[in-house]
């Protein structure tokens, strides 16, 4: 079997035994695109770093297409980066943010020409050209910074929260650039973001951090309908996945989790009964918010608008093929990402991302 594009083994940085990563395994196959999501503090940007060559890991080796980078510098490790601040230069136009590492490289004025214009034309540049960064919007100082990464030429490209700096509406502009030129272009693409609606959106595989280890590896649809622990539920989809005590239900420990388009209205035999809190109007349908002593981010979607009482008492239905178990030794197995959310010792986690293998 051929070396994955990427290979990340048993890698670990810290610092006084504590913060960054633990033990993080990763195969990630060429033209993927890859989420690493997480809250703050939970080793993502960590993680992008030792990738980058930013940070040296104490235990652990890094592979890009076969070559052990583990120790080389950032510039030998052929890669580019986007970052979250842009980084431009504030005193060149744009055709020269662009081109300045081709320009570092000493390659031929032709050869820099052209691809300048290849990219100014994909990420929606031209005519812009000999603007300088303070003369440009937000999302067109980023097209700039993805603009840089295209023409480096190189196939594995770092994106570090690189839209947090905008507003929702160019979020979502700037989201559809990004994944278009990875497709276009095929490249590999390890994306770190706080955002989860980012990382649904955009990845064909999501890697959710938690304390610095991979909590969950998988399709976005693998987390949003298969999360392998609780926190995968309630971190992944808006909103969360709703948690209910199993003893709440007659049977069993542990709990189950289930999203709340699935939960059903119940006017007889109801699994469960809850007492409203409030209702969110939201235009085709009304959010019931709900409360049971055991029962987590309960809710229940209704269609129009529909008002309701706080403290009126509402049946509801679980349907079984929704509800995924946890905690306890009737949890189906969720593949390796649950064995080691289950065992703390098993850490590393295997992941082999490839765009054609979504469900």
């Amino acid at each position: 079997m051929p070396d994955p594009f990427l290979r990340l083994a048993g890698i670990t940085r810290q610092w006084n035994g504590a913060g960054g990563v633990r033990d993080i395994s990763l195969d990630v196959a060429h033209g993927a695109f890859i989420a690493i999501l997480g809250p703050s503090g939970c080793g993502k940007s960590t993680l992008l770093r030792l990738i980058a060559g930013l940070e040296t890991p104490q235990m652990g080796e890094i592979a890009l297409e076969g070559r052990d980078i583990t120790h080389l510098p950032p510039a030998q490790r052929g890669l580019s980066m986007v970052f979250q601040s842009y980084a431009l230069f504030p005193h060149l136009d744009v055709a020269e943010n662009i081109v300045f590492g081709m320009k570092a490289r000493r390659v031929p004025r032709t050869e820099r020409a052209e691809a300048l214009a290849r990219a100014v034309s994909m990420t929606g540049l031209k005519g812009l050209e000999r603007r300088k960064p303070a003369e440009l919007s937000g999302g067109q100082r980023q097209r700039v910074a993805l603009a840089r990464a295209v023409v480096s030429g190189q196939p594995l490209c770092l994106m570090d929260e690189p839209l947090s700096n905008l507003d929702a509406k160019l979020r979502h502009a700037v989201r559809r650039d990004i994944k278009a030129l990875q497709t276009r272009l095929g490249l590999t693409v390890i994306y770190v973001t706080h955002d989860q609606s980012e990382a649904m959106s955009l990845a064909d595989t999501i890697v959710l951090m938690r304390d610095g280890r991979a909590e969950q590896v998988g399709s976005p649809e693998t987390l949003y309908h298969r999360p392998a622990t609780p926190f995968v539920a309630r971190f992944v989809g808006d909103p969360p996945m709703a948690l209910v005590e199993v003893a709440a239900l007659g049977h069993g420990t542990g709990q189950v989790g289930i999203r709340i388009e699935a939960i059903e209205k119940a006017d007889a035999a109801p699994d469960l009964s809850a007492r409203v809190v409030e209702t969110e109007y939201l235009g085709a349908r009304t959010q019931v918010l709900l409360d049971h002593p055991a029962a987590e981010g309960l809710a229940l979607l209704l269609p129009g608008r529909v008002a309701l009482a706080p403290g009126v008492e509402i049946g509801l239905r679980l349907p079984q093929e929704h509800r995924v178990r946890f905690g306890d030794d009737t949890s189906p197995d969720h593949g390796a990402a649950a064995a080691a959310a289950r065992d703390g010792r098993k850490a590393a986690i295997p992941l082999t991302a490839n765009p054609e293998d979504r469900p």
